[in-house]
Parts: structure tokens; C-alpha cells; sequence
């Protein structure tokens, strides 16, 4: 499609795009920079809507640069829904400091718009760059605390992790196209069918893994999380463990069934010139998994904590990755949306914590059950869906997760491995309910109520843990649909 014609399905991103030079723009103007946080809330639901009227469309745009269709809709609403929360709850962030506001906002509509284009990018240039202009902004959001020395030692260590990932990942890519001879992932595909010698391309293959693993956390490119997490802003913690990792996984089931299958579709369940890829993605399935929960278990501060539970959780979602077939990407799909959750309704209760009383360890969460017991009962909610057991929709995530490895009578192995891993997960999830409800407080139990925006947004994510376990028919039929119609 022509460049002048593809604007026509771009608008979402076009929408971004203005909204983010004009709370640029309104930023300088210091009459107009209280509108800039209205702005960036307004421009999300626009796009979003337009990116509603335009589901079910599949078409290729920018002469092959980026494809529209299904697939990435549902990625982008994703992205639209975080970004939108994250906004919203950061402006009653304490320790965010309120003169910077229009650069916060600003960064974070940077970042969607490279997320949108990473869901869509079907040329190894373009899904360079669109990492890139995640990455770039997501290093600056990162150190947003300039008097706090952790986030600055975040801020540090991200850009270096970031870096190296990014270079090795580059490296891979154009081994990719030495091979090939093109940059579009489809033509990779035909001229890899005919490729004599195989085992050559795993290496360019753990590169790849190497530069997406960085934005999942999977082991071992994960060491960049923990710290990350711990030292940035909260709000910003919160959207770095569910919009990037879900761009990344996005990308990388679009680059995988496209590239490294037999006929460059969903479809089709065999792996391209018999590179046994999926058994490399069932390996790193398990050690992410369990090096996630193992070092969980040893930590006491709350957002190192969910720091390896969203490692864990990558492993998780892997699982059913290292499955060939639209079912196993289905899996994926649903599990990614329950995850979005339950995961930033536990983080905007460490933000109600962190506001109120000053906690950033389980021991100072210590009487939260009294304080709050509304609150209490949704975060506890919350951590049992994280944990996997019924009746949440976590519950639902991990069993369709299962169902693929024994519909398929594969890695049988890594099933076993996944049972234990949600074993560990239960004993420290459940340190920060017994913090909450059996240890005393030497405090006096007043009920300390949170702001209603970080009140209702606790609620509402948190209620979806219930609703999508009675009724998720609803959300499986849009991911089918996302599937089937999948232009790539």
C-alpha cells in the first residue's frame, strides 16, 4: 500500500503523535500546562476508539514496513488500557514530582507509540527502531526520581543492560539479512525454505532471543529487572512489567510463526528446515519460571518481589509459546490479558502502601487488613490470581497454558516443572497476606482510606480476577477472531 494511503489506518498512531507535540508544546506555555495530563487521557481514548472502528482490517502498510490486522489491534489495546491507567494513577504518586509532569506524560505517549509500532512491524528495520524508541524513553521514565540515588542507579543500569541487548539483537538481525537478502520477515521465510545448511541460522536465532528476551525478562537477560523495578517510579515499575513485555511478546510470535515456520503462518505446526526452536523456548520456559520464583521467595522488599514474580510469569507464558499452533498462541494471548490485571492491581496497592504508610517491605505492610480491609481483600484477590488458584482468572490462564502441553503430548517435563513453580509462587505471595491480616500493627487500626482514583483503579482491576473466571467466553472469542484473521 502507498505511503499517502496507508495514512488512512494509521490515524491511531497519528492521533499519538500530535497529542505528544502539543503537551510538548502546551508544557512551555505556563498558562496551558495544567491541560497537558487531560490531553494525554483524551488522546488515548480517541485512539482507541478510532483503533475500535478499524478492527478487523488487515492490510499491509508503508510499501511492507508495518502490517495492520487483528493481531496487533488486540496488542494495542492492551497498551492503550495500561498507558491510560498509568496516566491516571501517577498523578496521585507522591514521591512523583509534579514540575515535571508534562515530560512524564510526554515520555509515556512516546512509549506507546513505539509499542504500537513493535505489535505491527513486519520489516527488520522497523522493529529495530520501534524497540529503540521504546527502550530510549523507558531509560529517561526510569530515573524520573532525580534526587532518589536508586532510581538513578535504575535509570543507569537499564540504559546499560539496554544497550548490550540491543547491540547483540542488532547483530542477529543482520546475520538475518546476509542470510536472506531481504528485510521483510514474509521474504525471510521463502528464502529460508531453501536454506542448505540449517544449524546455521540458531545463531542468529539466540540473538533474537537475546534482544526480546530483554524486554520479557527472560532468563537469563533478565538481571536488569530487579533493580529496575525497585529503584523507579511506581507507577512507572507497574507499566514496564505488563506494556513492554507484552510488546515483546507480541513481536516475538509474529516473528517466530512468520519467519520460522513452515508456510510463514499461525496455522501451520511444523518448525521451518526442522530447527528445533520451540524445544529452545520450552528450556528457557522452565529456568525463567523457576529462577523467577526461587528468588522471589528471598525477597522482602514488595517490588523486588513482583519483580521476579513477573519474571516468573514470562516463563509462564513461554510455556505455551514453545507450542506450534494458533491454540498455543491463543493460550498466550489470554494469558497476557488476565496477567495486565491482576499484576497492576497489585502494584497500584504497593502505591496505596507507599503513600499511606510508607511501605516498601512485607513487614511494613503489617496491619494493612484493619487499615483497609476493602483494599486488603482486593489485593489478596489479586495475589491468588497471581498464584494461579481458583476461583480468579489466573486459574483460567495457567489452565489453558496447561491444556496446550498435554493436548499436544509435548514437554510433558516442563508441565511438572510449571506445577511446582506455582507450589513456590503460593508461599510468598501469601508472606504479604499474612503481613496484612495476622500480624499486629502496633499502629492504631484507623481505617486510612486511599485517594478514590488509586481506590477504584485497585477495585476495578482487581474485580476482573472474579469476572473473567465466570465469564471469559467473551474475551476467548476476540482472541480467536485476533487469530484467525492475522495477516501476518
Amino acid at each position: 500500500m502507498s505511503n499517502l494511503y496507508s495514512l488512512n489506518y494509521y490515524i491511531p498512531e497519528l492521533i499519538i503523535i500530535c497529542s505528544i507535540l502539543l503537551v510538548i508544546v502546551l508544557d512551555v506555555i505556563p498558562s496551558l500546562s495544567r491541560y497537558t495530563f487531560y490531553i494525554a487521557l483524551s488522546s488515548i481514548v480517541l485512539a482507541g476508539g478510532v483503533l475500535w472502528n478499524n478492527y478487523g482490517v488487515t492490510d499491509s502498510l508503508f510499501m511492507g514496513m508495518i502490517s495492520i490486522d487483528p493481531f496487533s489491534h488486540f496488542f494495542k489495546f492492551i497498551f492503550l488500557l495500561t498507558t491510560f491507567s498509568i496516566i491516571l494513577v501517577s498523578r496521585y504518586e507522591k514521591l512523583l514530582d509534579r514540575t515535571y509532569a508534562a515530560e512524564y506524560n510526554a515520555m509515556l505517549l512516546i512509549v506507546l507509540l513505539g509499542l504500537f509500532l513493535m505489535a505491527s512491524s513486519t520489516n527488520l528495520i522497523m522493529i529495530y527502531l520501534s524497540i529503540e524508541l521504546v527502550s530510549i524513553p523507558s531509560y529517561i521514565l526510569a530515573g524520573m526520581l532525580k534526587t532518589d540515588k536508586e532510581s538513578n542507579e535504575a535509570s543507569l543500569k537499564y540504559v546499560i543492560f539496554g544497550s548490550f541487548a540491543s547491540g547483540l539483537m542488532l547483530f542477529g538481525l543482520s546475520i538475518l539479512y546476509g542470510i536472506t537478502g531481504t528485510t521483510d520477515i514474509m521474504g525471510m521465510n521463502t528464502a529460508l525454505t531453501g536454506l542448505e545448511y540449517p544449524l546455521t541460522i540458531y545463531l542468529p536465532i539466540i540473538l533474537l532471543l537475546v534482544g526480546f528476551g530483554y524486554k520479557i525478562s527472560m532468563v537469563p537477560f533478565h538481571f536488569w529487572t530487579p533493580d529496575v523495578y525497585e529503584g523507579a517510579p511506581t507507577p512507572i515499575t507497574a507499566f514496564l512489567s505488563v506494556a513492554p513485555k507484552a510488546a515483546g511478546i507480541a513481536i516475538l510470535i509474529r516473528i517466530f510463526y512468520t519467519m520460522f515456520t513452515q508456510d510463514g503462518s499461525v496455522s501451520q505446526t511444523l518448525p521451518l528446515a526442522e530447527i528445533n526452536w520451540p524445544a529452545i523456548i520450552a528450556v528457557g520456559s522452565a529456568i525463567t519460571m523457576t529462577l523467577g520464583n526461587v528468588l522471589a521467595v528471598q525477597q522482602q522488599d514488595v517490588k523486588r518481589m513482583l519483580a521476579y514474580s513477573s519474571i516468573s510469569h514470562v516463563g509462564f507464558m513461554l510455556m505455551a509459546f514453545a507450542i506450534l499452533g494458533p491454540e498455543a498462541v491463543r493460550a498466550v494471548m489470554l494469558y497476557l490479558f488476565i496477567y495486565l490485571f491482576m499484576n497492576l492491581s497489585a502494584f497500584y496497592m504497593t502505591i496505596y502502601a507507599s503513600n499511606n504508610f510508607n511501605a516498601h517491605h512485607v513487614e511494613d505492610w503489617k496491619g494493612i487488613g484493619k487499615k483497609n480491609p476493602v483494599l486488603a481483600a482486593f489485593m489478596t484477590l489479586s495475589l491468588l490470581s497471581l498464584t494461579g488458584l481458583p476461583p480468579t482468572a489466573g486459574f483460567v490462564g495457567k489452565f489453558y497454558v496447561f491444556a496446550e502441553l498435554f493436548k499436544h503430548q509435548q514437554f510433558y517435563w516442563l508441565a511438572i516443572v510449571a506445577i511446582l513453580n506455582s507450589v513456590i509462587s503460593l508461599y510468598y505471595y501469601f508472606s504479604i497476606v499474612k503481613s496484612m491480616y495476622l500480624v499486629e500493627s502496633e499502629d492504631v487500626d484507623e481505617v486510612v482510606e486511599a485517594h478514590p482514583v488509586i481506590k477504584w483503579s485497585i477495585i476495578i482491576f482487581s474485580a476482573q480476577n472474579i469476572l473473567f473466571f465466570l465469564y471469559w467466553e467473551p474475551l476467548f472469542g476476540l482472541i480467536e477472531k485476533s487469530i484467525s484473521l492475522w495477516g501476518g
